[in-house]
C-alpha cells in the first residue's frame, strides 16, 4: 500500500471512529463551538459547519486552520476530508476558499513586471532568490507561459536564506528590475548592483505574511486562487484560464 493510499485509510479509520463516539442526539454549530473552546481556551474559531459525514463537524481555527471534531469536541483530527464517490478533498477546497485572494488590491507598486506578448493572462508570484524552487519555477515552469503579466514580489525568507535579503534589495535597487531578475534566476548570473536603495520589502513581508504565505513560490492568479510551490506549466495555463 503506497503512502497516500496508508494515510486515506487512516483517515476513514479516524474519521468512523469520531462519528462512532459522537453524542447521539448530535449537536448545533454554536454547541460545537463552546465545547472545543472549554478543550482549546487560547484558539481563535472563525467559522464551525456541520460536513456530510454524521455527527462531525468542520471548524476553521486560527485563521485558516481546518480541524474536525465530533459534537462535544471530545475527539478532534486533522488531516483531509474526502468526499471518495467524487474523488475529492473537502479540505483541500475549503483551503483554497479560505487563501483566495482578491487579485485587484494586490499593491503593485511593489512588484515589477513581465509582460509577454499581449499580456493579456495576470498573475503574482511571492518569490525569494535564493529558493531553489522558485528558480524551479523560472527556469522550467514559467518559461513558456505566453500572453501574460507576471508580477513579481520579492519575498525573501530570511530565517531559511540569510543572504536573500541582501539579493532582493540588489534586485530592486537595479535600473531594469525584472531584467536583473531574469539574468540571476534563469541564466545564472551574478548581482552586482548597489543594495541601499529604498525598498518596499518590509511592506512585501507584513503583505505575505498577513496572506499566510510561509513559503515561496506562492503563485497567485487573477481569479483570486492561490497556489503554493513550483507547479508544472500545464497547471499553471490551465489556471491562467481559470474564471
Amino acid at each position: 500500500m503506497n503512502k497516500r493510499m496508508k494515510t486515506l485509510a487512516l483517515s476513514s479509520a479516524m474519521l468512523m471512529s469520531l462519528a462512532a463516539c459522537s453524542q447521539a442526539a448530535g449537536g448545533n454549530v454554536e454547541d460545537v463551538k463552546k465545547a472545543f473552546l472549554n478543550h482549546f481556551p487560547g484558539k481563535q474559531v472563525k467559522s464551525v459547519s456541520a460536513t456530510p459525514v454524521k455527527g462531525i463537524y468542520e471548524l476553521v481555527v486560527d485563521g485558516r486552520q481546518v480541524v474536525y471534531v465530533n459534537s462535544d469536541a471530545s475527539y478532534l483530527f486533522v488531516g483531509d476530508l474526502i468526499d471518495a464517490k467524487n474523488k475529492e478533498s473537502l479540505t483541500e477546497k475549503k483551503m483554497a476558499e479560505l487563501s483566495k485572494v482578491d487579485f485587484n488590491a494586490l499593491p503593485f507598486q511593489y512588484a515589477f513586471k513581465d509582460v509577454r506578448g499581449k499580456g493579456e493572462r495576470k498573475m503574482a508570484v511571492f518569490t525569494d532568490p535564493d529558493c531553489p524552487f522558485c528558480k524551479k519555477l523560472e527556469r522550467e515552469s514559467l518559461k513558456d507561459i505566453d500572453n501574460v503579466t507576471i508580477y513579481t514580489f520579492l519575498y525573501p525568507l530570511t530565517q531559511l536564506h540569510p543572504d536573500a535579503m541582501r539579493k532582493s534589495k540588489q534586485i530592486w535597487c537595479s535600473a531594469d528590475k525584472a531584467a536583473a531578475w531574469t539574468a540571476f534566476m534563469r541564466d545564472g548570473k551574478p548581482l552586482t548592483g548597489p543594495d541601499n536603495c529604498d525598498t518596499p520589502l518590509d511592506k512585501i513581508q507584513a503583505l505575505g505574511e498577513k496572506m499566510g504565505i510561509t513559503g515561496t513560490p506562492a503563485l497567485v492568479f487573477a481569479n483570486g486562487r492561490m497556489v503554493p510551490g513550483a507547479i508544472d506549466g500545464g497547471d499553471i495555463e490551465q489556471l491562467l484560464n481559470a474564471k
